[in-house]
């Protein structure tokens, strides 16, 4: 199958992928720049668990201030300090430093959210439900879970930069490691707004 050259280029700028790497998902694509999206975000995924296991000590520490009023550090670790050098992961860490300070999130992953928390949450959703079967119940609670975690939970939250509203911040980084071929993790943030009161 002919692939344009056009698309490859748009599918390049659009998820910052290697031009065979684009090519090859268009054609697996059967040419359709959607599609082609939706495969190379899978095969990022599956790379970047794949390298999950890799030690990741270096890395950059970013920050962000918005109009003075909201400022932002967070902790973006790779394994080496040539990939921390380049642009394309300034870019992330900065990209980021932005959605913090945008999004206001509470946690870094899901697995960060105190059991007590969720208890809290699972007891208000399920005295919103009534005359619903146990197992519904439980798939609405769930449901709403989900939703709480993509609120609330850095890595669950859709990339503020996003224009079609899917890229989460996972698949931000999942995406940089298919193209940076290192580990990264997103170790920690802190963001101050001014005058919020100190707990």
């Amino acid at each position: 199958m002919n692939i344009n050259a056009g698309d490859v280029k748009e599918l390049r700028e659009q998820t910052g992928v290697g031009m065979m790497d684009c090519k090859k998902a268009l054609v697996e694509a059967a040419g359709d720049l959607g599609k082609a999206v939706d495969i190379l975000r899978q095969k990022g995924l599956a790379l970047a668990a794949k390298k999950s296991s890799r030690e990741a000590s270096d890395g950059l520490i970013g920050s962000y201030i918005h109009m003075g009023k909201i400022g932002v550090l967070v902790e973006v670790n790779c394994e080496t300090d040539f990939v921390a050098k380049t642009d394309d992961y300034k870019e992330l860490v900065k990209d980021i430093a932005m959605h913090i300070a945008a999004s206001n999130p509470s946690y870094v992953n899901s697995t960060d959210v105190p059991s007590d928390v969720i208890e809290k949450e699972k007891m208000i959703y399920a005295s919103q439900i009534e005359n619903k079967p146990p197992q519904v119940v439980e798939k609405i609670i769930a449901g709403k879970l989900e939703k709480f975690y993509s609120d609330t939970c850095l890595m669950n939250q859709i990339f503020v930069k996003d224009p079609e509203g899917k890229q989460k911040i996972k698949d931000l980084i999942a995406a940089k490691i298919a193209k940076l071929g290192e580990n990264i993790v997103l170790r920690r943030f802190v963001r101050f707004q001014l005058g919020e009161k100190v707990s």
